[in-house]
């Protein structure tokens, strides 16, 4: 078996601490995900890590099969408690090497268990950014998860048949600019995105 390719638990740390510090108020506010207010991007990311969480554990189910954009997520009452626990769940089933080995499933997506993990932890980066810029939060991901993100996105960018973007058109970023901004770049975000 191979080891963990990534520690989630830095970077579900993170998001965790940031989801605690929203207030009631900034739930409606806007965020870089044009469709969404704050209560959606966090509702996505409970479904996300739920999702993620069992693709890594190979259990498949509602969780594992239904497509993300199929409703428009939102927060339940209880998000605050429950978000917390969710994103230990997450760290703890990647950090079993027999998660990233096989075939597994998320988004009602069939793929490698190594490539399942490379999208979770650049879910977490990116929506962990777009939490951040909505509720004028600092957001500083540690290097590994920053590397994981932008392994993945840049390789996407580079496919032909992508169409220039995991998630949108990539927006131009220098070579020499931080990586968190090379990383939000390519995933069809504007870097200086900040709320109206």
């Amino acid at each position: 078996m191979t080891e963990p390719t990534v520690d989630f638990g830095p970077q579900t740390r993170l998001v965790a601490w940031l989801a605690e510090q929203v207030t009631e108020e900034q739930l409606g506010a806007a965020t870089p995900c044009p469709d969404y207010a704050v209560r959606n991007l966090l509702g996505h990311v409970v479904g996300l890590t739920v999702a993620f969480r069992d693709a890594a554990r190979k259990d498949f189910g509602p969780t594992t099969d239904t497509d993300p954009g199929s409703s428009m997520p939102d927060v339940e009452p209880d998000w605050r408690g429950g978000l917390p626990k969710l994103l230990d769940e997450l760290a703890e089933a990647w950090r079993d090497p027999r998660a990233w080995e096989g075939m597994t499933r998320a988004g009602s997506v069939d793929l490698p268990g190594a490539v399942a993990g490379a999208v979770a932890m650049d879910e977490l980066v990116v929506h962990g950014w777009d939490l951040a810029r909505a509720t004028g939060q600092e957001y500083a991901p540690d290097t590994s998860s920053l590397e994981a993100a932008h392994s993945l996105l840049a390789q996407a960018a580079e496919d032909p048949t992508g169409g220039g973007g995991l998630f949108g058109p990539v927006v131009p970023i220098p070579p020499d600019a931080p990586l968190l901004d090379r990383v939000i770049g390519l995933s069809g975000r504007d870097p200086g995105w900040r709320p109206a």
